[in-house]
């Protein structure tokens, strides 16, 4: 397994974003925003959860006797006793974060997807496979709308925005609504997990939806398209191009988004023989 990776921030006043990576696991999160004006039962913060959530993961995914669920709900449960004392974690205002994760283990690589990040595999000569997990994009349709409709960055996007952020809140890991990592584990039994056989899987990648967005939102690459690029020029190079198209639409008109630019995130893995590709954020 061979992984380059890049993450950048948008336009929020930190990087709720992290990847990471061993010899054989690749783990990409990405942190759902709290705006300012919304509570938050958490002292620490979103950029800090992510960061202990990644570590975790990534320390048992080593462990080929633990499911990949098993992993993420043990995480789940060591950044809890983090906080457990400091923060209000019986609260809905809590940090979550989505999750994108494989392993490779005995010829086959496992992987997991927990909310809207995007894991791409290139099977070859079957073609190009995505998982995500939209579960979020089929609760409070209203809401959704209204944060869409632009311009962004005025205070009217932004109190459209808190109030949709308001709505998932209470639907969030919930029957009926959608699942993220915060601070119960069982939402880890509500992920996307699969094996495939090592042999099928030329290549990967693991996007937060800030990183997809060339793809899925603004249709001017296709997941092809997004790979050959991954490959050619790398992780930092797909974050660059999906800057300079948000700078052609500022204020989303072309391309309706809750952001101007979000942070965005991506891990390129090639597999085979080789030593590794590059660095990255980690």
């Amino acid at each position: 397994m061979q992984v380059s990776m890049a993450s950048a921030q948008g336009v929020g006043v930190a990087n709720e974003d992290t990847v990471h990576a061993s010899p054989t696991g690749v783990v990409v999160l990405d942190g759902l925003s709290a705006p300012k004006d919304l509570p938050m039962g958490c002292i620490h913060g979103t950029p800090w959860f992510v960061r202990q959530l990644g570590t975790s993961l990534l320390k048992l995914i080593g462990d080929n006797g633990v499911t990949l669920r098993e992993a993420l709900r043990a995480a789940i449960t060591e950044v809890n006793d983090l906080h457990r004392g400091t923060c209000a974690l019986d609260k809905d205002a809590v940090p979550a974060s989505t999750v994108a994760l494989i392993r490779e283990r005995e010829g086959v690589l496992d992987y997991l997807v927990l909310s809207d990040n995007v894991l791409v595999l290139d099977l070859g000569d079957e073609g190009v496979q995505t998982v995500t997990d939209k579960r979020v994009e089929e609760v409070a349709g209203e809401e959704v709308r209204a944060a869409l409709r632009g311009p962004t960055g005025t205070p009217e996007h932004a109190a459209r925005v808190s109030a949709l952020v308001t709505v998932q809140r209470r639907l969030r890991n919930r029957p009926g609504g959608y699942w993220v990592a915060a601070t119960d584990p069982a939402a880890a039994d509500e992920a996307i997990t699969g094996t495939v056989d090592l042999a099928r899987v030329r290549q990967a990648a693991l996007l937060t939806d800030g990183a997809s967005r060339l793809v899925d939102s603004f249709d001017t690459l296709s997941w092809e398209q997004l790979l050959d690029l991954l490959c050619t020029e790398g992780p930092a190079a797909l974050i660059s191009r999906t800057r300079e198209a948000e700078l052609v639409d500022p204020v989303g008109e072309r391309w309706p988004r809750f952001k101007r630019s979000d942070d965005a995130t991506a891990a390129y893995v090639r597999f085979g023989p080789g030593g590794p590709m590059g660095g990255g954020p980690g």
